[in-house]
């Protein structure tokens, strides 16, 4: 791989992996003052956060739709059309968001207590997932102009949104958390206030820099064309489907750790935003590879597509591997700083230090899994993702956890063997190059 195409992996790539390295920080920071309220918090806010993450599913798709026909606009030459589909996008997240943010607001406690029968649980975690759903609309327009600005190569401005954004996430949470700056205290109930209003403080800060930047690629200049829009959709809703069994699939993995025990579902919170410390990077990386590919497929040029995809993934395995040392050397050194309960920070352990060893090997699922959503190839991840994740994964991982005794480390072991699956199934389908001969 030569030097041109390390720099442009990494000018595109460094911007959104730095923001989502924030954002994931911020989240521990999050998690860590939450663990300050004690285990029952931990786990309230664990389990809501991402039952959260399961109701927002039906807008986060919106970003694959929006970057996969802005990266194709531009590798055609067609700059002026390029925030064409971004319109559409905004317009499906209003569409969507108010009637989802209602229903799921009248059935939150029924929804919660589906993944978790603690009551104290329930008592803390059901306010933060009440607090986190009128966010909805604001994710669904966060989403779309990520996928805008990722798919044209300005992947900075993402960065510097997100940053704001997740700045006044955690100058909110530890205020309406503690009652800090002269707010009210309100527990685990404010870290839910405080990141949805951060939330609409990011969707007002993309609209601003939008209204600055975007207009001569078509921002806001007419409404996209009935053709614009059922390729939005036909792009858009395989990836909702897609995200929500995914994030389904988290909520799911919660309930199967609720069935071992509180503290493990605790653990299990902090070990899954660790995790994510190092996936996002890798899944940064491959959200610039769905812009690289698009773009070549824009031009054209196949075979410099399919290049594309691997040469990111070098890059990806490096920047993984390097992170994954620490918690697999010292992963108690780690866990100190989240779980103060010494039994719990114990049950985190081994699968934190599993983690560290195995996720470099993630990094082909991850980039792979981008790099064919950009270029249109959304049926086939959401096949790949939801047979390997609800086939295979849940159902070993409910057997051996709770059934068979082998409790969180089992689990995680399972998890470890399903995500190694994920990425051998996407690198043979990258190989075949079906996805080549997609029409956007």
């Amino acid at each position: 791989m030569d030097r041109s195409r390390v720099s442009a992996i990494l000018l595109l790539g460094l911007p959104i992996v730095g923001g989502m390295t924030s954002q994931t920080l911020f989240n521990l920071v999050d998690t860590a003052m939450v663990g300050q309220l004690g285990t029952e918090a931990l786990a309230a806010v664990g389990v809501g956060g991402f039952v959260n993450f399961l109701s927002v599913a039906l807008v986060m798709g919106l970003s694959a739709g929006v970057q996969a026909m802005s990266s194709r606009r531009k590798g055609e030459g067609r700059d002026s059309e390029t925030a064409v589909p971004l319109n559409g996008g905004l317009v499906l997240a209003l569409v969507l968001a108010f009637p989802a943010t209602a229903i799921l607001q009248a059935f939150a406690t029924n929804i919660f207590a589906l993944v978790n029968e603690d009551p104290a649980v329930i008592a803390l975690g059901v306010p933060y997932f009440e607090a986190r759903l009128f966010a909805m609309l604001g994710v669904g327009i966060n989403f779309a102009f990520r996928g805008f600005w990722n798919g044209i190569s300005l992947s900075i401005v993402y960065l510097r949104t997100l940053l704001i954004m997740q700045i006044s996430n955690i100058v909110l949470n530890y205020g309406l958390i503690f009652g800090a700056f002269g707010l009210p205290e309100m527990g685990t109930t404010g870290a839910g206030v405080g990141s949805a209003i951060a939330t609409y403080i990011g969707a007002l800060t993309y609209m601003w820099m939008a209204w600055r930047r975007a207009r001569p690629h078509g921002f806001l200049a007419a409404m996209p064309s009935r053709d614009t829009m059922l390729t939005m959709l036909r792009l858009s809703l395989p990836s909702s489907a897609q995200q929500f069994f995914f994030a389904g699939g988290l909520t799911a993995l919660f309930w199967i750790v609720g069935q071992v025990g509180t503290p493990e579902v605790a653990a299990a919170n902090v070990l899954i935003n660790l995790t994510l410390v190092i996936i996002l990077p890798g899944l940064a990386l491959g959200l610039a590879a769905a812009s690289l590919v698009g773009q070549a497929l824009g031009a054209r040029d196949p075979v410099d597509a399919h290049r594309w995809g691997w040469d990111v993934i070098k890059v990806a395995a490096v920047i993984m591997a390097v992170l994954g040392l620490p918690m697999a050397v010292v992963p108690e050194l780690i866990l100190s700083g989240f779980i103060t309960d010494v039994e719990t920070r114990a049950l985190a352990i081994p699968p934190l230090r599993l983690v560290g060893i195995v996720i470099a090997f993630d990094s082909v699922g991850m980039v792979l899994q981008n790099a064919m959503l950009g270029a249109g190839a959304v049926r086939t991840v959401m096949t790949v993702s939801i047979v390997t994740q609800w086939g295979i994964f849940l159902p070993v991982a409910w057997l051996v956890g709770p059934q068979l005794g082998y409790g969180l480390f089992g689990i995680w072991v399972c998890q470890s063997g399903w995500r190694l699956l994920h990425s051998s199934a996407l690198a043979i389908l990258w190989e075949r190059r079906g996805w080549t001969k997609i029409k956007i």
